[in-house]
């Protein structure tokens, strides 16, 4: 039980939004914090930064990935999801640069969330302007400050420091989560995961 005007627990989740574990991961944080009192930051993690090569839905290594673990780890948790056809599959930075706009409207959760259900349940290409701008409207944000936003040199900034906060945490997958001084590699399981953000209130 936490204490009355306890501060929320505060939970970290590196992310990169064409991990599908990531998406799965998100259900599993949202049946662990319910009735909880906490706070979420996603944070980035970019697995395969500009200029290496994104992976292609065409190649033997994504379909092979996708029957063996994530269809059947979707359908255990009941999420719908699909791999993309978007190919090569698109750079992260720019989307991410969306999410710190994002963040500062306090709707960073929201936005998280639908970048990788558009990528994953609408088969829409994420590195897109317009697919950016549109989730934001559909978030009740203004989306025309993004372009703007993402070339300025402070959002750049920003989204390097934290992209340099991930390796100095020594975060080397995603979803990985940081729950207090708890940390988690990967999808975790409810219940470990709702037991840690316990013992975080105190």
């Amino acid at each position: 039980m936490s204490t009355p005007n306890a501060e929320p627990v505060k939970i970290q989740v590196w992310t990169d939004f064409v991990c599908p574990f990531c998406l799965l991961g998100e259900s599993i944080v949202e049946k662990a914090i319910e009735g909880l009192d906490v706070e979420i930051e996603w944070m980035p993690f970019e697995l395969r930064p500009y200029p290496t090569p994104t992976l292609k839905p065409e190649d033997e290594y994504l379909p092979r990935v996708w029957k063996a673990s994530v269809y059947p780890m979707a359908e255990r948790l009941g999420v719908p999801i699909k791999l993309p056809t978007v190919s090569p599959q698109p750079y992260t930075r720019k989307a991410f640069l969306g999410l710190q706009y994002a963040k500062q409207e306090g709707k960073g959760n929201a936005y998280a969330t639908a970048v990788m259900k558009a990528f994953f349940q609408q088969n829409l290409n994420i590195g897109e302007d317009d697919v950016l701008k549109n989730i934001l409207q559909g978030l009740g944000l203004n989306p025309v400050g993004l372009e703007e936003f993402v070339s300025s040199h402070e959002a750049n900034a920003q989204h390097d420091a934290d992209l340099q906060l991930a390796r100095r945490v020594g975060i080397q997958a995603v979803p990985s989560l940081l729950v207090g001084d708890q940390f988690f590699s990967g999808v975790p399981n409810v219940q470990i995961l709702r037991e840690a953000i316990e013992r975080a209130q105190g």
